[in-house]
């Protein structure tokens, strides 16, 4: 479990370096086209970043209404109030805002971008076709997306993704300007680089949707093994990902958008080597085959 968890934590930032490595290398062969230089890379992070701050604060508001999540309260679910609080405080972290979706497939998700302003949504159909073991199992799963800033990490991989498309259609149209000519002796140069750049231009939105979802799913690798280090049951959330995966029944408030949010992929799933590379989870059976593996010491020493 514990090799699990760092295994997944090393693959995520090697992803996230390639990203940032992506961003730098359009924003360089922009600058250089254009004959502005290094501030391309800059412009290039300028724009990361302004595109950050209004997805930072206020993505979680933006995701919660789009799933027409309402709030909860005690009286209504006592048993969920229980379970979220008892895991947080497993985990270290503030009881996260309860929020419940009427539909009645099997679901729920995490959102806010830190432990101090974050949620947990779920499907009735959730509450009501879960035992008490596999709901504890789901909501752990949920509570260490808060816990590892995975929604801060699945917003910043977002925005990043926008860059680098937006950098790709100036680097597309910077073709049809022209730009300024080159001295005669950086013609060969020249030359490289608008070859790089219709490359760039072409493939980096791809390269960049490609990296963003290998993330979500090494995420929710590790999302699983920290979940099972609160329940300390892993055959709970084993058992409740066997059941979302029988399940069929599609959600509605799902979309393309908020689909990586959740759980289980609420759209239809993705098969195939190739298919599997554009699927926001990992498969169903290998987060359960690793589930059914795991074992704990927890024999003091």
């Amino acid at each position: 479990m514990y090799e699990q968890i760092a295994s997944n934590v090393r693959k995520s930032w090697l992803l996230i370096l390639l990203f940032v490595v992506l961003i730098m290398l359009v924003g360089y062969v922009f600058g250089e086209l254009m004959q502005i230089g290094y501030f391309g890379v800059v412009l290039a992070l300028i724009i990361a970043m302004a595109m950050s701050f209004s997805g930072y604060y206020y993505s979680d508001k933006i995701v919660l209404a789009m799933s027409r999540a309402r709030p909860v309260e005690r009286e209504e679910y006592p048993y969920l109030y229980n379970v979220v609080e008892g895991l947080s405080i497993a985990a270290g972290i503030p009881t996260p805002k309860m929020y419940v979706i009427d539909d009645s497939a099997p679901n729920a998700f995490a959102t806010g971008r830190n432990p101090e302003h974050s949620a947990v949504a779920v499907t009735t159909g959730l509450l009501e076709k879960l035992n008490r073991v596999e709901l504890e199992g789901v909501i752990a799963h949920e509570i260490s997306h808060i816990q590892n800033y995975d929604i801060r990490l699945a917003t910043l991989t977002a925005v990043m993704v926008g860059v680098v498309v937006l950098l790709s259609d100036w680097l597309l149209r910077s073709f049809w300007w022209g730009g300024r000519r080159r001295d005669s002796e950086r013609g060969a140069l020249t030359a490289i680089l608008l070859l790089i750049g219709i490359i760039l231009a072409l493939l980096s939105p791809l390269i960049a949707q490609l990296i963003r979802l290998a993330i979500s799913r090494q995420r929710e690798f590790l999302a699983d093994a920290s979940g099972t280090m609160l329940t300390r049951y892993p055959p709970g959330l084993a058992s409740a990902l066997e059941k979302l995966a029988a399940d069929r029944e599609p959600l509605e408030v799902a979309n393309k958008a908020t689909a990586h949010l959740y759980i289980v992929n609420p759209l239809k799933d993705l098969r195939g080597a190739m298919n599997s590379l554009f699927n926001t989870h990992p498969p169903i059976e290998e987060r359960i085959k690793r589930l059914r593996e795991m074992s704990f010491e927890l024999q003091p020493e």
